[in-house]
């Protein structure tokens, strides 16, 4: 279980096939974020201070991107690796490495890991740091999840939807504690996709 985080937000494992399928997943992602705008400023367990949420009118977002919903094929590590990560509040813990995802962005490739801290974790957590990182995105990097139907298999195929990053919610509030992206899931690529942090 991530520390404080919002376990609602998923990347889903479906294609675009017709520009009539963009425009759903467009307007589908449109509302899942005014759903959380909605959660952010009035559910009791919003991350915003009370006394910061008459000011807030929604997060910042990229516009949806399509080019940024990419294909990547998975490697299943069966003997994982342990990944001590730093957290914003100055403690570590530690996750294992359980799959990797390669994909292509612009024409050139990366590869991002995915990480489980136990057999009972229902999505695979993706941190990740991008060259938007502190500039138009949180400083502490930005967080995607997976959730899937059957156990992941070498060489399947997945969606990775860049468009479903967020900010962890330790953007909003020194209270909780999050987990910063490791070194390995630094890209060195500008992801103009999710939510924005300025």
């Amino acid at each position: 279980m991530l520390d404080g985080q919002d376990r609602r937000t998923q990347i889903t494992a479906s294609a675009i096939s017709t520009m009539s399928d963009t425009e759903e997943w467009a307007e589908q992602l449109r509302a899942n974020r005014a759903e959380k705008d909605d959660f952010l400023d009035e559910h009791p367990q919003s991350p915003i201070p009370p006394e910061d949420r008459d000011d807030f009118d929604g997060l910042d977002y990229f516009d949806p991107d399509a080019d940024y919903r990419v294909d990547a094929t998975v490697t299943v590590h069966d003997q994982p690796d342990p990944v001590e990560m730093e957290t914003s509040d100055g403690r570590t813990v530690r996750y294992e490495r359980v799959v990797s995802f390669a994909f292509d962005i612009g024409g050139e490739s990366y590869e991002l890991h995915g990480y489980e801290q136990g057999p009972d974790d229902e999505a695979i957590f993706v941190p990740f740091r991008d060259k938007t990182t502190g500039q138009q995105t949180y400083d502490g990097g930005r967080y995607m999840e997976l959730e899937t139907e059957r156990d992941l298999e070498d060489g399947d195929e997945v969606t990775v939807d860049f468009n479903l990053a967020y900010s962890p919610f330790c953007a909003f509030s020194d209270t909780f504690s999050c987990p910063y992206p490791p070194e390995e899931n630094w890209l060195e690529t500008t992801v103009e996709a999710g939510e924005r942090h300025e």
